[in-house]
Order: structure tokens, then sequence, then C-alpha cells
């Protein structure tokens, strides 16, 4: 006869049985809640349908929102995400919506890249999302109660789905895309680093300042952006070429 084990995931309040299986038998895609067999991970056909049901929806924004589905290209599962181009003036809007109607609960990833030979597209900002499908645990008369789901029994409305959404500005020394730290707090710290290292700024930001630089960093230096130039002795650049526009005639083909 099989033993059973507790295992406390997630919280302290989630309780999972988990049934010790043979090394072989283990590799099946199920675990035991209260004597239940259940999936333990989403299946690709769960995110290709939570995907589509997405890109349906994202259709009433128009022209100013494109998306598509597409699949991881490494690791073991090539699962479906939803890609999305959005114009900068647009992606508030977009972030209050996929939180809002959609449950994209958590902002992973905010940066920005400089391509100053893209005339179409000079400055872009990236940004990771996902709908985690983790919701804290009922309190009923103060006692918080025990949260099991199965897995397999997800709606597509509640199933995990990855997000890349990103926004393209063209050429300007002063980017900037509208701020989401009030919508996803871990945009906060993510549009302060991009902010930091690339320069482009996040409109309604809150209490932006450096977070890697030091504090005294002059005014206009951004170490990303790729229109500093080389130097390697009797120079400061952060100090003495905040822009790196003041260029010797030896520092000329020379980019970082």
């Amino acid at each position: 006869m099989d033993s059973v084990s507790c295992v406390r995931k997630l919280s302290a309040s989630v309780l999972y049985r988990v049934r010790r299986l043979k090394p072989e038998a283990h590799r099946l895609s199920s675990r035991m809640i209260e004597g239940i067999e259940m999936a333990k991970e989403v299946s690709a056909a769960q995110f290709q349908a939570a995907a589509e049901d997405i890109l349906a929806d994202i259709a009433d924004f128009g022209d100013s929102v494109q998306a598509e589905i597409r699949h991881h290209t490494g690791g073991r599962r090539k699962n479906a995400y939803v890609y999305i181009e959005v114009a900068a003036a647009e992606w508030r809007n977009l972030a209050k919506w996929l939180k809002n109607s959609k449950g994209v609960d958590y902002c992973s990833m905010i940066t920005g890249i400089h391509w100053p030979d893209n005339a179409d597209a000079t400055w872009q900002v990236i940004a990771h999302l996902m709908r985690t499908g983790v919701y804290n645990p009922k309190v009923i008369d103060k006692r918080v109660h025990e949260t099991k789901v199965d897995i397999a029994d997800l709606s597509i409305k509640n199933t995990p789905i990855e997000f890349e959404v990103t926004m393209s500005l063209p050429e300007t020394r002063t980017p900037s895309v509208p701020s989401v730290a009030d919508i996803w707090v871990g945009a906060e710290w993510n549009e302060k680093e991009t902010w930091d290292l690339v320069g482009i700024d996040f409109e309604g930001h809150e209490g932006m300042r450096r977070v890697l630089l030091p504090h005294d960093t002059p005014t206009g230096y951004h170490p990303l952006q790729k229109q500093h130039k080389l130097r390697y002795h009797d120079f400061n650049e952060m100090y003495d070429d905040a822009q790196g526009f003041g260029r010797k005639p030896e520092d000329s083909g020379r980019v970082k």
C-alpha cells in the first residue's frame, strides 16, 4: 500500500497530499489532493486555448494593439504565449484591461533597448507579464481555509498564461512611455532600472531615481545608450561627457 506524505506549497493554507510513486510512475503528470488524482502541470492544449481566448478579445483595441500567439523555442515544453505590440499612448489602457479583465497579476520584467541605427524604432520597451492564477486563500470567521485547485479543471479565463508586450519609439533625446507601476507593483523597480541604465522615462512614475548608478551621476548619463564612445585614458566619460558627444578624433569608430 502506498504511503502518503503531506506537503505544504504556495502558502501554509494549501495542503497537498502527494502519493509517493515508483520512479517510472512519478513522471506521470498527476498528484493526490485529498485522495483524488489531479493534474500538476498545465497542458500545452490549455496554454493554447488561453492564448486564443486573449487574442480574440484584444481585437477590440483596433490598430493600436497588434497581437499574435507565439511558442517558446527553448526548454522542454514549447508552450504558447501572447506576443503584443502596442502604441506607447495605449500602453496604460492595455495594462488596465489585462489586469482587470484578464486577471494578469504579475509583472516579471520591464526593460528597454536603444537601437540608434533603426530609424523606425530607435527605442524599444519590453514588458513580460503573467497571469499566475494564484490567489490568497479565503478567510471565513477569521479562519484561513485550504485552497485546492485541480489544474485539469481550470477554465480558459483562469489558466496561467504569459505575455510579452513591446513598444517602439522613434528617434528622440527624451524617450518616454506611461508608467504602470501603480497597476503592477513588480513594475516599480523595473521602470527605475530601465530609466537609470537606458534613459527611457516612465511618465507618472513617482519617486524616479538612480538605483544602480551612483546618486551623483550627471543628468543625462545612461550607460546602455549606444551613442557613448570608448576612451581609455585621461577621461571619465560619466563626468566629463555625460551624453557622449564630446569626442576626440582618435575616438572615431570606437563604439561601446
